[in-house]
């Protein structure tokens, strides 16, 4: 430790000295009994320095959190010594270079975050060596490439975390053995193809987003298997065909953004079963027919947005029932007759944009 304090400091200072009992230097912690160091925390010390490849030679450390700082440079591959490792946290630094697969030999950990980094490259196919890993969060990077199809192994992850990178190609299917997951966020990425049907097998999933992407094809029926899902995000991409009724089933959904799609048909009148919905976001896309009424009975809603689409029919006067809408956007589409008097008192609307007299 002694002989990488600089270098890992940078600009910052560091206590670490001979004449400083180990047990009182900055972010160490010592085992009393083996009288080797298991952990080192040094979060938001203005490092600005390197993470050195000394650090490897820790191999009794448990965590390693350097996370908040300014740091510079490479990941060390020599971190994959570390085969004690429980957490590896690198992230909101100035980090540089690739993720190494080296890391990829650390079979206890059991969370890797790296995000908002500046890497660069491809994931490492060698993180599917990570069985014990719960967490995994790689998002606000420069990663590229498509995402490994080893993650399918990784069956004890609750939560990855990819988006913000430049990843390409389509979601890999072996996802769908990922049945501890709880969140799953690809959002911003370069992703295509269509989404395959295997994310319906995700029963614990609380939020799923996949927002501003190039994504395809029609929304999978199966997800409507996700009866835990709270928040549903697949705005700002190209999927195709209707929305499924079996949403319809998501009754703890809270957030639902599908806006900014190619989707046709009409709103399924299913929508209304979600009563602990808060937001619904359907504008910019091609849907008709009228507004269900049943639409109405969500008595958790705060905005519903369907501008930009070819709806027809009256406004729904069961609108005015539902008593915390903040937000109500319906124009630039083909609606008729009035508006009914009670949502003149919502906050946010854009009925001026209409046309429509009052009822």
């Amino acid at each position: 430790l002694l002989a990488a304090r600089d270098k890992l400091a940078g600009a910052a200072r560091l206590n670490w000295a001979r004449g400083v009992p180990m047990s009182d230097w900055d972010g160490v912690e010592v085992d009393r009994a083996s009288c080797r160091v298991t952990t080192l925390s040094l979060v938001q010390r203005e490092l600005t320095g390197e993470a050195p490849p000394g650090l490897g030679r820790l191999t009794a450390l448990i965590n390693l959190d350097l996370s908040g700082n300014a740091l510079q440079g490479g990941i060390p591959p020599e971190l994959g010594d570390l085969s004690n490792l429980l957490t590896l946290d690198l992230a909101y630094n100035a980090l540089t270079g690739g993720v190494p697969a080296e890391l990829g030999r650390l079979s206890r950990l059991a969370t890797l975050n790296l995000q908002d980094n500046g890497l660069s490259g491809e994931i490492p196919r060698e993180l599917g060596n990570l069985i014990r890993l719960r967490l995994l969060r790689l998002s606000e990077n420069g990663l590229i490439g498509e995402m490994p199809r080893e993650l399918g192994n990784l069956v004890r992850l609750e939560g990855l975390y990819l988006s913000a990178n430049g990843l390409s190609g389509e979601i890999p299917a072996e996802l769908g053995r990922l049945v501890r997951l709880g969140y799953l966020d690809l959002r911003d990425n370069g992703l295509t193809g269509r989404m395959p049907p295997e994310l319906g097998r995700l029963v614990r999933l609380r939020s799923l987003n996949l927002a501003q992407n190039g994504l395809s094809g029609s929304i999978p029926l199966e997800l409507g298997r996700l009866t835990g899902l709270g928040f549903l995000i697949l705005n700002d991409n190209s999927l195709t065909g209707r929305i499924p009724p079996e949403l319809g089933r998501l009754v703890r959904l809270e957030e639902l953004f599908l806006g900014s799609n190619f989707l046709t048909g009409p709103i399924p009148s299913e929508l209304g079963n979600l009563a602990n919905l808060r937001t619904m976001r359907l504008y910019n896309n091609q849907l008709s027919g009228e507004i269900p009424p049943e639409l109405g009975q969500l008595g958790n809603l705060r905005s519903l947005v369907l501008h930009y689409n070819a709806l027809t029919g009256a406004i729904p006067a069961e609108l005015a029932d539902i008593p915390f809408l903040e937000l109500l956007y319906l124009e630039e589409n083909a609606l008729t007759g009035c508006v009914p008097a009670a949502l003149r008192e919502i906050k946010e609307h854009g009925f001026g944009h209409m046309g429509l007299p009052y009822c």
